[in-house]
């Protein structure tokens, strides 16, 4: 008998902005498009990602959720203040010039859940980014400077990521709060 293929979803956890903070980000896009052009990623996909996961089985997605809630991690103030552009892929992206040892602490933690918990993911050191245009070609002049955007991290999400017609469709499947500072 033949066995039915497990059915898997691609999956991310990531910080996730409130539609201020978001739109604020979003208002870079313009002015470093016309100068190094691109695509401009859609303003509601907009995100930090926290650790990539790729594909997992849709039926480990409830372990996955309870291992995120297992996380204790604290809220903090996250400012995106520079553009950056990564030449080798053709990404402009959003940066902090100060990273939160918060942060920092939140993606260990989320890490060692999932190793406990026996989910496989992206190891690499951890930079924290917004990608604003993919496609981008910037010469080696500076970026321009650009308005500082603070996010206020409450919590973070575990997003379904599925292709459609214009890039992907990011669904937020569940959110887990962090403690006040």
């Amino acid at each position: 008998m033949d066995s039915v293929p497990l059915s898997k979803v691609r999956i991310f956890f990531a910080l996730w902005p409130s539609d201020e903070e978001r739109a604020a980000l979003a208002a870079w896009q313009a002015p470093l498009r016309e100068l190094c052009g691109g695509r401009a990623m859609r303003a509601d996909t907009l995100h930090a990602t926290l650790v990539f996961l790729g594909d997992v089985e849709e039926r480990r997605l409830e372990a996955l959720q309870l291992a995120a809630q297992e996380v204790k991690g604290r809220a903090f103030h996250l400012a995106f203040d520079v553009a950056r552009y990564w030449g080798h892929n053709h990404i402009l992206y959003a940066a902090a010039s100060n990273v939160p040892s918060k942060l920092m602490q939140l993606v260990e933690e989320l890490e060692q859940h999932l190793i406990r918990h026996r989910f496989h993911f992206e190891k690499r050191p951890y930079k924290p980014h917004l990608t604003l245009l993919r496609h981008a070609k910037c010469s080696d002049a500076p970026l321009p400077a650009m308005p500082r955007v603070v996010w206020r991290v409450r919590d973070f999400v575990l997003v379904q990521s599925a292709p459609d017609m214009n890039g992907a469709n990011y669904q937020v499947l569940a959110r887990f709060l962090l403690n006040s500072p």
